[in-house]
């Protein structure tokens, strides 16, 4: 079966720390895959405070979550701190892709890495939107490499 790749730049620009919580956990006692993203989603809102911006406005528009790709590495646990580093990867004229590693803050153990196409929309037509020219000015201090491996491997 094929595999995702996620390629990760050697530095990202941004990053921060999230405690797991027990609602965090799934049966098996570790992070549950649905609500990794939910954590990613917690450091994605941070990202775009950190610029001084909202997901509903980013230069007058919002943004949307058009796809997400992952890779798990390894287990998370309740109590751990997670270190979410994100970047920006292959800019389009309405979109971009937010590329993301998760290590455990201690020990720096990888436990997932992934990509979030991020497309620009405008609320009140409700249609996809241009990014806003001052929004890329921004994204040149994160830009990474394409996220998505030219190639994947059969497991």
């Amino acid at each position: 079966m094929a595999r995702i790749h996620i390629q990760l730049p050697r530095q990202f620009a941004f990053s921060t720390d999230i405690l797991l919580y027990q609602s965090h956990m799934n049966y098996g006692g570790h992070l549950d895959n649905a609500l990794l993203l939910s954590v990613v989603s917690e450091a994605r809102v941070r990202f775009f405070k950190s610029l001084g911006y909202t997901e509903l406005d980013v230069e007058g528009v919002g943004i949307l979550v058009a796809d997400a790709a992952l890779q798990y590495r390894s287990e998370a646990f309740h109590g751990e701190v997670m270190v979410v580093s994100l970047g920006a990867a292959d800019l389009g004229r309405k979109g971009f892709d937010l590329v993301w590693s998760m290590n455990e803050q201690t020990t720096r153990r990888e436990v997932a890495r992934g990509k979030t196409g991020i497309v620009f929309f405008d609320y009140t037509t409700q249609q996809v939107a241009p990014m806003p020219a001052a929004f890329r000015d921004k994204m040149a201090r994160f830009m990474a490499p394409s996220a998505l491996a030219p190639e994947t491997v059969s497991a």
